[in-house]
């Protein structure tokens, strides 16, 4: 399975912060926000991905991550000439998913939890024929996109912002698609906002009977940064657990090392380079 970050958009809300820079560089706490989906793909075990985002903003993406050897995986880049809904990333990165299934996730979400591993390891073992979304419990479920789930937790209805939600589980930004998906983004067509809407591919996969859930439990963080408060909100909640466990959330190297992407040594290296900082001091501190 392959990777897409979708990291375009203009950041309106986040303004005067993102006039000048793309939101998804800004910082989480001690972190860039890009940091925090690539992650999770890292958790994945998923090494080949696509990273979209704006012509003016793409170097600056490259000067960050380069083409991502330091990692011990593959990252390309594409262009979004401009904002026309998160299913437009099946079509950008159409080349980039060959015959590959893929996950898109949203440059702008946070995902922490000590089960979080086992939980993306079911939605690709979920996902061999068809799509897996995961569901998040959350008190205001009209302000996203919603599912609606049986005693048996399979999908009777989606929905984008609805007025009454059927249920509180909210859909976050973390989708997972087989190869189909290329296909059902070219049919689909722009909403009443003119966006090409990802709910619009969820609905075709309800109804072929393809789509799936699952349920985030409790333990479980999942934070949206698209907005001020959430940006915040976001960093006090890394530096929390930061400062109290002595674990780093997002350390992409050293996920990167503990899946066996990259080794002690390569681990090392990029420690003694940011050993001036807290973060590389981190790093170093792995391996003794």
């Amino acid at each position: 399975m392959k990777g897409i970050i979708l990291a375009g958009g203009k950041g309106s809300r986040l303004y005067p912060l993102t006039k000048v820079v793309s939101k998804h560089l800004l910082p989480i706490y001690d972190k860039p926000m890009i940091y925090y989906p690539l992650s999770v793909l890292l958790l994945a075990s998923i090494r080949d991905i696509l990273i979209i985002s704006t012509e003016e903003d793409l170097p600056l993406y490259q000067r960050l991550l380069g083409d991502g050897s330091a990692l011990g995986i593959c990252l390309s880049y594409a262009v979004q000439a401009r904002p026309r809904g998160l299913a437009e990333a099946f079509l950008v990165g159409e080349s980039f998913i060959g015959d590959d299934g893929v996950c898109l996730i949203l440059g702008d979400n946070v995902f922490y939890g000590h089960d979080l591993t086992r939980i993306l390891e079911q939605a690709i073992a979920n996902n061999t024929a068809g799509a897996t979304i995961l569901g998040y419990p959350v008190k205001c479920p009209s302000a996203f996109g919603v599912v609606e789930v049986d005693d048996r937790n399979r999908v009777c209805s989606i929905e984008e912002k609805p007025r009454h939600p059927k249920s509180n589980y909210a859909v976050p930004g973390l989708y997972f698609y087989d190869n189909d998906v290329v296909e059902i983004a070219k049919g689909i067509r722009p909403s009443d906002r003119g966006e090409l809407e990802i709910t619009s591919i969820n609905q075709v996969y309800l109804d072929q009977k393809r789509l799936k859930v699952v349920l985030l439990s409790r333990g479980i963080a999942w934070l949206d940064t698209g907005s001020p408060e959430g940006m915040l909100k976001a960093s006090e909640y890394v530096e929390t657990v930061q400062a109290r466990q002595g674990f780093y959330i997002s350390c992409v190297e050293e996920i990167a090392w503990r899946r066996g992407f990259i080794d002690g040594a390569q681990l090392h290296r990029i420690g003694e380079e940011l050993r001036m900082t807290e973060y590389g001091q981190y790093i170093l501190s792995l391996r003794r």
